[in-house]
């Protein structure tokens, strides 16, 4: 059972992103500017760095997963209306904004899964990529399509991206700024898994990293974030340090105590000191 933000104190609501908070230690960011099929403004900007700051600070998170309240769309991109209006000035005043918001979501420090069930273009296909997993429907749009109206990604798409699913493949989209569909985006590796129901299948996955060591999986994210771009002999020292932070913690103690006593773990959540 969830708890609208709406209906309950202890979670937040900004009119353009709620959160919902899930059983277990699971979080929904829900982008919910339906009537512009939750293009970024800057107040929707602000709005998502709020609730995703929010719940990177609060340690009973062990999951998240960001959808959207529209039946077509994940998220359009930038708010090109907004953009119009906007002088040289304003625009460069505005970058940080954008930038913090796509950060916001890249550095949480637990596993997120963005739920596609629509247009993902631009910027909404870089909220997704700065999450952890892609769960898509077939009828799912993916693109970047920045350079057809003459700028480039910026929140991120051209280094995630090409991460994700490699220089070619990425050097394709972004180029062309050619739409692909859920099935596709899935033999691009764009995304990582196809359903019908791309929310449902996103809280279930959630729902079990959450009953995972909530030590553990942190760890886990952050040896893998940092050890991409270093070199193998560094990225094992990473993983070496990871892995003592979990190895000393009350979790491991639980984990093995509840696996001896054949039962389910409680975990206390806490690091090594």
């Amino acid at each position: 059972m969830s708890q609208d933000a709406a209906q309950d104190p202890g979670s937040a609501t900004t009119g353009l992103v709620r959160v919902v908070r899930h059983d277990d230690g699971v979080a929904e960011i829900v982008l919910d500017r339906p009537e512009a099929m939750n293009a970024v403004s800057t107040a929707m900007a602000r709005a998502l760095t709020e609730a995703a700051q929010g719940l990177a600070d609060d340690d009973t998170v062990r999951a998240v997963v960001v959808s959207s309240s529209h039946p077509k769309a994940f998220c359009v991109g930038a708010d090109l209306k907004e953009r119009n209006r906007l002088t040289d000035d304003e625009l460069r005043a505005q970058r940080p904004g954008n930038r913090a918001a796509y950060g916001s979501v890249l550095d949480l420090p637990v596993p997120v899964i963005a739920a596609v069930g629509g247009y993902a273009l631009g910027g909404g296909c870089e909220i997704a990529l700065s999450c952890d997993l892609i769960v898509a429907s077939p009828r799912a749009t993916f693109a970047l399509p920045e350079v057809s109206v003459g700028v480039i990604p910026g929140g991120g798409g051209t280094q995630l991206l090409t991460r994700r699913i490699g220089w070619s493949r990425a050097a394709d989209l972004i180029f062309t700024a050619r739409r692909v569909d859920g099935m596709e985006a899935l033999a691009l590796g764009l995304a990582d898994r196809v359903v019908e129901d791309p929310r449902a299948a996103a809280l279930e996955i959630a729902a079990t990293i959450a009953a995972h060591s909530p030590v553990g999986v942190r760890n886990a994210k952050a040896a893998m974030r940092a050890g991409m771009d270093v070199s193998l002999a560094d990225g094992l020292d990473l993983e070496d340090a990871r892995w003592h932070d979990t190895a000393f913690s009350p979790d491991r103690a639980e984990g093995v105590a509840a696996f001896a006593e054949k039962r389910r773990p409680r975990w206390p959540g806490v690091s090594a000191r």
